[in-house]
């Protein structure tokens, strides 16, 4: 089987081990990833990229987490006002969870590993511990949705000031792109090198979603609270997470926040679910115990 269609087989699998129904799904190609309708009728795309593909992986994962919050709200809530994600920042907490607090983590990456050489063969990654710090890997890259745990709100605060500057009218259209360049470079250290690395990489602009990238970072506060919660609820999850049992974990979410869709408002639905106010704290905490160990710092 060639390679591509090798990788979209394990994505395929990764988006069933999740929890999404392809009964009332599929996965399908694009640039750019995304999950798209609701109840009955849930749609994601993935992308894949000749020499790496954790792009395939956890795009997928990322986009099966927006997927199975619509799929699992109440089925009583159909077609009625209640029978959506409350917010994006709510659902980006789903697609983020699943994505790296649960598909990043050791014992998770441990099953992946494993997939990986039966589908592969040796593909030049020693051990499940090395594949481990190879998907957790803080590394210099221009895309936002590549981008590591510990940089990835960099690219979101980014946006949101040339956002900022753009509707107060301090910055104009047919200068965003240079605008763009500087602020990456003095940020992240290093230069666009092409607009489709830089300010043309994200479709949100161009089809008028202002406003929208903020929720990204909401997501990951969100993320964090839940994390901590979840872990507190199921003391075993590693256990289970490596054997690629992700039921458990996808259990919690569908009972604590997918399944009330819009009934209470976003913080609400986390402060139930995670028995406090949303705040940075549990995210900053994960982040520092999690690359503290990787990077023995």
């Amino acid at each position: 089987m060639p390679f591509a269609e090798l990788k979209l087989a394990l994505s395929t699998k990764l988006a069933e081990a999740f929890g999404y129904n392809l009964d009332r799904g599929r996965i399908d190609k694009a640039v750019h990833p995304f999950s798209s309708g609701s109840g009955q009728d849930v749609r994601i795309t993935t992308r894949t990229n000749p020499t790496d593909p954790f792009n395939c992986f956890y795009s997928t994962i990322h986009e099966v987490g927006h997927a199975c919050y619509e799929q699992n709200i109440n089925a009583d809530y159909l077609l009625t006002p209640l029978g959506g994600g409350v917010s994006m920042g709510v659902h980006e907490s789903q697609s983020r969870i699943y994505e790296n607090q649960i598909g990043r983590s050791r014992a998770f990456t441990s099953w992946l590993y494993q997939q990986m050489v039966e589908a592969f063969g040796d593909f030049g990654v020693a051990d499940a511990e090395a594949f481990y710090g190879a998907v957790n890997r803080v590394n210099d890259g221009y895309i936002r949705t590549e981008a590591d745990e510990v940089q990835y709100n960099l690219h979101v605060l980014m946006r949101f000031d040339l956002e900022q500057a753009l509707m107060s009218g301090d910055l104009q259209v047919g200068d965003l792109e240079a605008a763009w360049n500087d602020r990456f470079e003095a940020d992240f250290g290093y230069a666009v090198d092409k607009p489709s690395n830089g300010v043309l990489q994200d479709v949100h602009w161009p089809v008028g979603l202002f406003g929208y990238f903020p929720t990204y970072s909401l997501g990951n506060v969100y993320a964090g609270c839940l994390n901590e919660a979840m872990r507190d609820a199921l003391p075993d999850l590693d256990n289970k997470l490596a054997t690629g049992d992700t039921e458990d974990a996808t259990r919690w979410l569908r009972q604590n926040v997918q399944t009330h869709g819009g009934l209470y408002e976003p913080r609400e639905v986390i402060e139930k679910a995670s028995g406090q106010v949303p705040g940075p704290a549990p995210l900053i905490s994960y982040l520092k115990e999690k690359f503290s160990d990787i990077y023995k710092l």
